[in-house]
């Protein structure tokens, strides 16, 4: 299954990149960012729309859609728990959220994602990112779609994962059985806190 979702948003990104798109690279020359604006301007033409009616973004296409872009996991792996639980807990705004980026930047779908979920990550940090950008546009642009996807990231991340899991679960069952902070026939959750041999 993750196979399968990876492949599909390499697809997206690789036919992104056929079709000639600057989004992931760094403008040169006033030539290459002319090229950079008029295709993203020419792109808002298929970008998502907004309905008044029901005051909502919706997708024009299959390139728009959830189906194109990254999974929860993949939030988790690019930017953290926080963005990983905004998605589950609030995703109707999440997906907002994304459709609106679209339509504003004239970006692919992966790179709204991994700019929301580094907004929710750290705000201020991202819209220093993004005032720097538009401040000096030959510097650099910081690439989220593709933030801590190298190999070596994801192997590290979920080694580090597996570790705090395994602790946390420890520390629960624990308390929960008495091994951590019992004292005279009293644990940490049916005695008094003060009486623990600290």
């Amino acid at each position: 299954m993750a196979k399968q979702q990876l492949l599909s948003v390499l697809t997206v990104v690789l036919s992104c990149i056929s079709r000639g798109t600057t989004a992931f690279q760094l403008p040169n020359n006033a030539a290459i960012a002319a090229t950079r604006t008029s295709t993203a301007t020419t792109s808002l033409g298929m970008a998502p729309r907004f309905d008044k009616d029901t005051q909502t973004w919706f997708a024009t296409c299959e390139e728009e859609k959830p189906s194109a872009g990254y999974n929860p996991i993949g939030s988790l792996y690019r930017a953290g728990p926080v963005p990983f639980f905004q998605r589950l807990v609030n995703a109707d705004t999440y997906e907002q959220a994304v459709l609106k980026y679209m339509a504003a930047e004239g970006c692919d779908r992966v790179e709204a994602q991994g700019n929301m979920d580094a907004f929710l990550e750290n705000p201020q940090d991202w819209a220093y990112q993004k005032m720097e950008e538009k401040k000096n546009p030959n510097k650099m642009k910081k690439d989220y779609a593709n933030a801590n996807m190298a190999p070596q990231q994801i192997i590290l991340s979920t080694a580090w994962a597996c570790v705090v899991v395994v602790f946390a679960y420890d520390l629960v069952t624990g308390v929960a059985d008495g091994r951590y902070g019992k004292a005279e026939g009293n644990d940490l959750f049916h005695g008094n806190l003060w009486t623990l041999p600290f």
